[in-house]
């Protein structure tokens, strides 16, 4: 966590995933190794610190995705949720990015040509943080909802983490208690800290760190959480 109370976001603009001039990348995460195309010369910036926390904790512990229904929010090129497809039911990748989108249905296309799906569906949506039209038809389409949410490295601009938040939140009553919300998170400022603790309260989520999971990633401290809706009596 950096020692300062900076309120400087990390800005994407979208024209950083307009070049089509992809590569085909290896990575590697417990037993699975994983090829996607990226952008040439831009595979490190594209797979962000928190996914790398999140898919060494979920390829430690694939038991518990055996037979689960998930959902990942800002998908990236697809990393966490294509890991995911190997040991899972259904994973729906999303984005509200169409470049993003572009690059997940080709990652998506080239995983269902190695062979490697165990999960019965592996899907890219469109979905833009708040926008509840877009997550509507997302839950209308998948009918029986999602057990899992995933984010990893999704906290990096103030303005997004509120309506992040009620995105989950959308999600989580949809379960009726049944779902949770597993945050890869990476420290940068103590602002950005505090605001996704206080965000997720206010919301009534409870948040718990899973054990074991803070360490340093490229240099930057980054936790796993788990948050949940609990159930209303």
């Amino acid at each position: 966590m950096k020692d300062d109370d900076s309120d400087e976001d990390i800005f994407l603009d979208d024209s950083f995933f307009v070049n089509r001039d992809y590569e085909l990348t290896t990575f590697n995460f417990g037993n699975s190794a994983l090829q996607l195309f990226c952008l040439r010369s831009s595979s490190r910036q594209l797979v962000w610190p928190g996914a790398v926390l999140l898919n060494n904790y979920l390829s430690g512990n694939p038991k518990m995705l055996e037979g689960l229904s998930i959902i990942e929010l800002g998908s990236g090129v697809g990393i966490t949720g294509i890991l995911c497809s190997r040991f899972c039911s259904e994973v729906v990748l999303t984005d509200h990015n169409e470049e993003v989108l572009e690059i997940l249905r080709k990652n998506i296309a080239l995983e269902s040509s190695f062979g490697n799906l165990i999960s019965s569906g592996l899907n890219a949506e469109k979905l833009e943080w708040g926008n509840r039209d877009q997550l509507g038809q997302i839950l209308q389409k998948y009918r029986g909802g999602f057990d899992l949410i995933l984010g990893a490295d999704i906290c990096f601009q103030q303005s997004s983490v509120p309506v992040l938040f009620r995105t989950v939140e959308i999600l989580l009553r949809s379960q009726a208690g049944k779902c949770r919300f597993i945050l890869a998170y990476v420290s940068r400022t103590k602002n950005m800290d505090e605001m996704v603790i206080n965000e997720a309260v206010k919301l009534g989520m409870e948040v718990n760190e899973v054990a074991g999971t803070r360490s340093i990633i490229s240099n930057l401290e980054g936790v796993i959480y788990e948050i949940i809706l609990p159930k209303q009596h």
